[in-house]
C-alpha cells in the first residue's frame, strides 16, 4: 500500500489551517445537476469540491450524443469556474461511474465485471481500467465509483454482473487490478459496496446478518486487498446495515477496520443518499442533519451526490453536534487525495488528447480480446465450432440479437443507451462475418418455418435484472415486463425491461427442428437451464461481453477462437438450490434435497473448450516458506487454446471448521495444438493461514489438501501438507515423493 506522500499531507494540513469553516464543509459535499440546458450556469455552485460528471447528463436532449472533446470542455468550464469562485483555489473532484467503461458518454464498453472475472486474467482487467482512466482523465473525471467488490453468492441478487462473482481470491485479485489499472492514471478509484451489500433472496442493500467471521472471512478481504495492493483511495459505504447500524454510520467499518487496522489513506463516499437513509431508511435519527453528523463522526468524510449535504452539515456544527475537529479530520483526507493525484497542478481535462484516445483502435483491440476471454463453453455435443464453408442459411433468433451485447447496468449516460455506428448488434456482425454467400434470417421469437432449410441456427436469450431488478424466478422469463421502482434510474437505464414469448418453448422447438444449433446466453448472472438444456445441442455463456462482444461471439461459434473462459460463479439447478456456493463450509448431515443433490448444474470454474489438455509430471517442494508446484501442461487436440489452471487447497484437523475448498491459486496457458509448456505456481504461507477461535489471522495448525485442476470440481493431481507451530511442511510421503522428482 502506497502511503500518502509527506508533501501531499503538508500540503493539506498547511491549507486546512487556511480555510474557513464554509469551505470546509463544501469540501464534505456533493452536487449533481441533471439539466444540462440554458440554465445549468446558473443553478451549479462553484463552491462545492465533488460533482457528478456533467458529461453524465448532457447527451440525453441531443439528437447526436456529444463528442469527448465537447464533455471535456464543458468539465473544464465547470472545474474553471470553481477554482475561479473558491477563495483558495481549490479544484473540485468530478467523478463518474465506471463498472465496465467510463460512463461519462460513449467511451468504450468492456464486457460487465462477471464477464472480465471469466477471463482468470488479472493482467487483461489491470489493462482494462488503465484504458478506463485514461479516457476519464482526458474529459476531466478524476474519481471513479468502482469497482464492485462485494462477493456474490446468490444470483437472485440484480447487480450480480457488477461483480467478480463468488469467490474472495478471484474477487479480491481482479479489484485489486482494476484499481492498480485506474489509479496509474491519477485517478480514484471507489470500493464499493463497503460492506455486505446484499442479503436473504438476494435483495439488493438489504440488513447483513453475517458474522463477524464470514465479513472476515469472505466479505472483507476484497476490500482489504484493493486498499493494501490495489493502492484504492476511496471507499463507498454501502446502503444497509450490518451489527446493528447502517454501513453508512458505522464506526466499527469506517474508522476501527479501514483505518486503524487497514491504515487506509484516502476518503470515504456515501453511496447516493446513503446519509438521508441513515435517517430516512434506517430511522436512527430524527432529523437529517443528525445523520449526517452520525456518519461524519463515524468516519464517512463525503455526502454524494446532493447539495443539502452542505446545509445539513453547517446546521450540525451550529448544534454542536459535530466538532471542529471531526470536520477538519474528514476535509484532511479528502485534501491529501486530491494533493496525491496532481488535481491542484493539472486539474483539467484536455480536450485534443479525448478526442483522440476514446474509442481510438487499440482500445476496442483490448474490448475485443476481453470479450474473447469472457465467453464461456458450457455445453457441446459436436456442435461448435460451425463449419463456415458449409453454412449456406441461417436463422438467428431471440430479441437480444439485435442489440449491442451491453447489459443495461452502467452502460450509457442518463436516459440514453450507449451507441456507437461501429459497434455491431450480433445479427449485424453475422451477417457482415458469413457474407453475402450465407443467408442469414432473423426473427425475435422462434419460426419454425423460418428455420427451416438452415445449415444452422442461433437462439439469444434476454433476462430481466440489474440495479432495483433482484429476481426471484431464475429461469429465462416469458411475456415478463417490469420497471425498476427505486430511483436507480439515475444512474442506469431506467426504461421498462420486456420479454415476449415463452424462450424455453423457442429453444425447445429450435433443437428440435435442427440439432445443428446452440443457445448464445446474454445475462450478467446465471440463469435455469433444467427446462430446456437436455434439448440442447451447445450453449454459449456470452455474459453482456461489451461493444466488441458480436464480433467475439462469431468468431467462437465458427473457430476462430476457441473458447476458455471459466464460469466465476456456482450455476444453480433451480432457485431453490440458493445461496449457492462452492466454497462453503460442511454440513452436519449432508446436501441433498429430495428433488435433487444438492449440486450445482455448473461448478465454480468450469468451462469447454474446442480443444483437451493434460496434465502429468506433477511436483512440489518448499522453499523459502512457500509451496511451488509445477507439472507440464500438454495441448492434446486440434486447435490452439487456453486452459485456466486452478489450485484448491481443503483442510482439516484445523482449530475452526474450514470451507471444504477454497481457490488459492489459478493461471491461463495459451498453447498451440500439440504443444507443451512446464507450468509453475507458486503457494504462498498465506494460502493456509486462517482465523482461530479467537478470531486471530494466521498460520494456524492444521492438515490441508492441495488440489490442481480445470475447476472445483475436476482435480488431476492432490497432495497434502501440514502447519505446525507457524512452519509448512509436506508430510513425508510427499517429501519423500518431492525429492524424488
Amino acid at each position: 500500500m502506497k502511503e500518502i506522500s509527506a508533501s501531499s499531507a503538508k500540503k493539506a494540513k498547511e491549507l486546512l489551517k487556511q480555510m474557513s469553516m464554509e469551505e470546509k464543509l463544501y469540501q464534505l459535499s456533493g452536487c449533481m445537476i441533471f439539466d444540462i440546458d440554458e440554465t445549468y450556469d446558473q443553478c451549479r455552485n462553484p463552491l462545492y469540491g465533488n460533482y457528478r460528471s456533467a458529461g453524465h447528463f448532457m447527451h440525453w436532449k441531443r439528437k447526436e450524443p456529444a463528442a469527448p472533446s465537447e464533455v471535456a470542455a464543458r468539465i473544464n468550464q465547470d472545474i474553471r469556474a470553481s477554482i475561479e469562485a473558491q477563495p483558495h483555489g481549490i479544484p473540485p473532484l468530478i467523478h463518474e461511474e465506471a463498472l465496465h467503461g467510463a460512463q461519462w458518454g460513449m467511451a468504450t464498453m468492456f464486457p460487465q465485471p462477471i464477464g472480465m472475472a471469466s477471463s482468470f486474467d488479472d493482467e487483461l482487467v489491470q489493462e482494462i481500467e488503465e484504458i478506463i482512466g485514461k479516457e476519464c482523465v482526458a474529459v476531466g473525471v478524476r474519481q471513479v465509483l468502482s469497482p464492485v467488490v462485494n462477493i456474490a453468492r446468490d444470483c437472485r441478487w440484480g447487480r450480480l454482473m457488477e461483480t467478480f462473482g463468488e469467490d474472495v481470491l478471484l474477487s479480491s485479485n481482479m479489484g485489486a487490478a482494476m484499481c492498480k489499472g485506474i489509479r496509474k492514471n491519477g485517478v480514484i478509484a471507489t470500493l464499493k459496496h463497503y460492506a455486505d451489500n446484499y442479503s436473504y433472496g438476494g435483495r439488493d442493500s438489504n440488513s447483513s446478518d453475517s458474522s463477524e467471521r464470514v465479513m472476515r472471512e469472505v466479505y472483507l478481504p476484497p476490500f482489504e486487498k484493493c486498499i493494501k495492493e490495489g493502492d484504492a483511495l476511496s471507499v463507498m459505504a454501502a446502503y444497509n446495515s450490518w451489527n446493528g447500524v447502517p454501513c453508512s454510520c458505522s464506526r466499527e467499518l469506517l474508522t476501527d477496520i479501514l483505518r486503524e487496522e487497514w491504515k487506509f489513506p484516502g476518503f470515504v463516499v456515501s453511496d447516493y443518499k446513503g446519509v438521508e437513509g441513515v435517517c430516512s431508511s434506517h430511522h436512527m435519527t430524527e432529523e437529517e442533519y443528525q445523520a449526517a453528523a452520525l456518519c461524519v463522526k463515524a468516519g464517512l468524510d463525503v455526502n454524494l451526490p446532493a447539495a443539502s449535504g452542505f446545509s445539513l452539515l453547517k446546521k450540525a456544527v451550529k448544534e454542536k453536534i459535530l466538532s471542529h475537529e471531526d470536520v477538519d479530520k474528514a476535509v484532511y483526507h479528502v485534501l491529501t487525495v486530491k494533493f496525491e493525484i496532481g488535481l491542484f497542478e493539472q486539474p483539467f481535462g484536455d480536450e485534443k488528447e479525448a478526442e483522440k484516445i476514446v474509442r481510438c483502435e487499440a482500445h476496442k483491440k483490448t474490448a475485443l480480446e476481453a470479450a474473447r476471454e469472457s465467453i464461456i463453453l458450457f455445453k457441446n455435443e459436436n456442435v461448435l465450432p460451425f463449419d463456415r464453408n458449409r453454412t449456406c442459411r441461417v436463422g438467428v433468433f431471440g430479441a437480444s440479437a439485435a442489440e449491442v451485447p451491453l447489459g443495461r447496468n452502467y452502460s450509457g449516460p442518463y436516459k440514453r443507451r450507449w451507441e456507437a455506428q461501429d459497434a455491431k448488434t450480433p445479427l449485424q456482425f453475422l451477417k457482415e462475418y458469413l457474407g453475402e454467400d450465407t443467408e442469414v434470417v432473423y426473427s425475435p421469437d422462434f419460426d419454425e418455418e423460418l428455420a427451416k432449410g438452415c445449415s444452422a441456427t442461433l437462439y439469444f436469450t434476454t433476462i430481466i435484472e440489474g440495479e432495483g431488478l433482484d429476481r426471484c424466478n431464475i429461469c429465462l422469463p416469458s411475456d415478463a415486463m417490469v420497471q425498476q421502482v427505486d430511483g436507480g434510474g439515475l444512474i442506469v437505464d431506467k426504461a421498462e425491461a420486456s420479454v415476449f414469448g415463452n424462450q424455453e418453448e423457442d429453444i425447445r422447438k429450435m433443437f428440435h427442428t435442427n440439432r445443428n444449433s446452440a443457445v448464445i446466453l446474454l445475462n450478467g448472472s446465471p440463469v435455469d437451464m433444467t427446462g430446456w438444456i437436455n434439448s440442447a445441442s451447445a450453449v454459449l455463456e456470452a455474459w453482456y461481453p461489451g461493444e466488441q462482444g458480436a464480433q467475439a461471439i462469431c468468431e467462437i461459434l465458427f473457430g476462430d477462437y476457441s473458447p476458455s473462459g471459466k464460469i466465476p460463479v456456482s450455476v444453480p439447478k433451480n432457485v431453490g438450490q440458493l445461496p449457492l456456493f462452492y466454497a462453503h463450509k460442511p454440513s452436519g448431515r449432508g446436501y441433498h434435497y429430495n428433488e435433487n443433490d444438492g449440486n450445482p448444474f455448473y461448478p465454480f470454474g468450469y468451462g469447454l473448450s474446442y480443444t483437451t489438455f493434460g496434465f502429468g509430471s506433477f511436483s512440489r517442494c518448499i522453499k523459502e516458506g512457500e509451496i511451488l508446484i509445477s507439472f507440464v501442461l500438454e495441448n492434446t487436440g486440434h486447435y490452439d487454446g487456453t486452459e485456466v489452471v486452478q489450485v484448491y487447497v481443503s483442510g482439516r484437523n484445523c482449530d475452526v471448521v474450514m470451507p471444504v475448498k477454497e481457490l488459492k491459486a489459478y493461471r491461463r496457458v495459451t498453447l498451440k495444438a500439440g504443444e507443451k509448456e512446464k507450468v509453475c505456481i507458486t503457494l504462498p504461507a498465506a494460502s493456509f493461514q486462517y482465523y482461530n477461535q479467537g478470531m486471530k489471522y494466521g498460520l494456524h495448525n492444521g492438515d490441508f489438501t492441495v488440489m490442481t485442476g480445470n475447476s472445483s470440481e475436476n482435480m488431476f493431481n492432490e497432495f497434502s501438507v501440514k502447519i505446525r507451530e507457524g512452519k509448512i511442511f509436506l508430510k513425508d510421503s510427499e517429501q519423500k515423493r518431492s525429492n524424488q522428482l
